[in-house]
């Protein structure tokens, strides 16, 4: 269950790309245990805010707080940007796994690098993420040898490896066949369930209604409405919500 403490707390968020302003002005908070999944039409700045929250792209005004830093200053350092992205990681919808290292390499990686901690160590953490996502049998395989399903729960376990205490989803099922989808969403639904802090951009409308415990509506650059999945989908507030809901169970 979620907690009264503020992972992630924006106020007035904007972001523009020279004259295009994509974020018009984001405020909410994000609790410790929240699974906030973060729906709407395309081009409304789902993504643009996610990436906004890890500092892969610099906010253009307002205030942004990541585990309790300042991540509002274009000049953020480069120590306090490792800090916080070791706290808070992202999965991506194109897996960027590194196709000349096993999946077993792939998960040390990071560990090694940005933790240092000794490679026994980060191979028994590899290991036991990749048992969680039910891919174990898979460490010496590399990446062209996996399904986009696999590959995409190695994606996963890789984040877990950093041990964060968010993780951030930019639409992880989107570039998947539709039979692989479920066994994506299944290893998220156990992340949910075990307590881990998740903001999930998806067109996944059962994953939103039945996993999240938070939605977000985002439309023309700011969140048109922010509440219970069981609120948000059986009684919008806002026409341009309901349309979008229709127009999805059509």
């Amino acid at each position: 269950m979620p907690d009264s403490t503020a992972v992630i707390s924006c106020n007035n968020l904007r972001k523009s790309f020279g004259s295009l302003e994509v974020l018009k002005g984001v405020t909410s908070q994000i609790h410790k245990g929240d699974v906030v999944s973060v729906i709407g039409p395309s081009g409304c700045g789902k993504t643009t805010f996610i990436r906004c929250l890890n500092r892969l792209e610099t906010i253009t005004s307002g205030q942004l707080e990541v585990m309790g830093m300042d991540m509002s200053s274009s000049k953020v350092s480069q120590t306090a940007l490792r800090t916080m992205r070791s706290k808070v990681n992202m999965v991506f919808q194109h897996f960027n796994l590194f196709p000349h290292l096993t999946v077993l390499e792939n998960l040390m990686l990071a560990p090694r690098k940005v933790l240092k901690h000794p490679d026994s160590e980060c191979k028994d953490r590899a290991m036991y993420y990749l048992d969680k996502v039910g891919l174990s049998a898979k460490a010496d395989f590399y990446p062209d040898q996996l399904s986009g399903g696999q590959k995409q729960r190695v994606a996963i376990a890789r984040s877990l490896c950093m041990k964060p205490e968010v993780i951030l989803f930019d639409e992880p099922t989107s570039a998947l066949d539709p039979e692989l989808v479920g066994e994506v969403l299944e290893v998220m639904r156990k992340m949910a369930e075990a307590g881990m802090t998740m903001v999930v951009v998806t067109h996944e409308m059962q994953f939103a209604s039945e996993v999240a415990n938070r939605v977000f509506f985002f439309n023309q650059g700011v969140i048109e409405e922010d509440g219970d999945p069981k609120v948000v989908f059986n009684n919008p507030k806002s026409d341009r919500l309901k349309a979008f809901l229709s127009r999805i169970n059509n």
